[in-house]
């Protein structure tokens, strides 16, 4: 899960390097926290919020499929 939102965030962004994913698993929950640099981040975020909230879906969908739950959190 880790590898997938980081390539997407990458090709989100103008610098790439500002990127940084952590992952962690609590019982059956994914947790991903993406940092952002400040600059870089209404472009992951994006407008009202939609780009932020496809990627949840996503990262939704795909840890469903492994028969857990996940949650992003966007911080910096």
């Amino acid at each position: 899960m880790k590898n997938f939102l980081e390539f997407i965030a990458m090709h989100l962004v103008n610098r790439p390097e500002s990127i940084r994913v952590e992952e962690e698993e609590k019982n059956g929950t994914i947790i991903l926290r993406l940092d952002v640099d400040a600059d870089e981040r209404g472009k992951v975020i994006g407008k009202h919020g939609r780009t932020a909230q496809a990627l949840r879906t996503l990262l939704i969908a795909a840890a469903a499929r492994r028969g857990k739950r996940a949650i992003l959190e966007i911080a910096r």
